[in-house]
């Protein structure tokens, strides 16, 4: 009984840095997925806002067309289509 634990005392002594080796390198794995997870939400974060801007400015000119009176939703249809800015207003004359 002796001579077995004899020979485990040896084979625990080696595997306790092998395990401590594979667990740090198991921890640097994980951090490093923790950054690209992070950076990635980032990015589709920035992405997201800009998605969301774009389609707010949508609903402003659509919110302008549905409540302005037809002279003027006429004139903002051609500005649009003229490749003007919604919203500039040209000074009557």
């Amino acid at each position: 009984m002796l001579r077995e634990l004899g020979v485990l005392i040896p084979i625990i002594a080696l595997l306790i840095p092998i395990v401590a080796i594979v667990m740090r390198h198991w921890r640097s794995v994980k951090m490093r997925e923790l950054d690209l997870l992070e950076k990635s939400r980032d990015t589709l974060d920035g992405e997201a806002r800009q998605r969301l801007e774009r389609l707010e400015e949508r609903v402003r000119v659509l919110e302008r067309i549905a409540t302005d009176r037809p002279l003027e939703l006429a004139r903002e249809i051609d500005r649009l289509q003229e490749g003007e800015k919604p919203g500039r207003r040209i000074a009557e004359g």
